[in-house]
């Protein structure tokens, strides 16, 4: 059964990013294992990858699970944080190093992030709404701009 029409409406509510934001490192390691095939949600039916950012003060790797869309050959992926005033770490660590691999599907590719500037914005915005319809009720929600990254593979 998939739910991804149910799980995209209910994605808008305050109750709902605060459970996301519990169960994202749940959602990571399950999707790590299974290399992209499962989510907490079950089948994965959302386009979702896993970003390793190095941490931009313990210089650690840090993983995050993130949807995205593509632009080309780059992964674009917004800085939500489900809602939150502040913006997520690994948008932070992106910006000190931008540096990082992207894993779709148990494959790694090394890439490097840039911000996305209006006109990228404008463009990739309904694209990333199509796949998550909660970014407007984020960005109201957390009065601050939302980031949108393009991670551009290095190869």
């Amino acid at each position: 059964m998939d739910l991804t029409p149910a799980v995209r409406r209910l994605g808008r509510t305050r109750w709902f990013a605060w459970v996301g934001a519990r169960v994202s490192g749940i959602d990571r390691r399950i999707q790590k294992r299974t290399s992209g095939r499962w989510s907490v949600l079950g089948r994965a039916h959302l386009p979702q990858l896993v970003l390793t950012t190095t941490g931009r003060r313990s210089g650690e790797p840090r993983e995050a699970a993130l949807l995205y869309v593509r632009d080309g050959s780059a992964w674009v992926v917004v800085g939500s944080n489900w809602g939150q005033q502040h913006h997520p770490a690994w948008s932070l660590n992106l910006l000190a190093d931008p540096h990082a691999t992207v894993t779709v599907t148990g494959q790694a590719t090394p890439v490097v992030a840039r911000l996305a500037d209006e006109d990228e914005r404008s463009r990739l915005m309904p694209q990333l709404r199509a796949v998550w319809p909660g970014y407007d009720e984020y960005a109201a929600r957390s009065g601050r701009d939302l980031r949108v990254f393009l991670l551009e593979p290095t190869d």
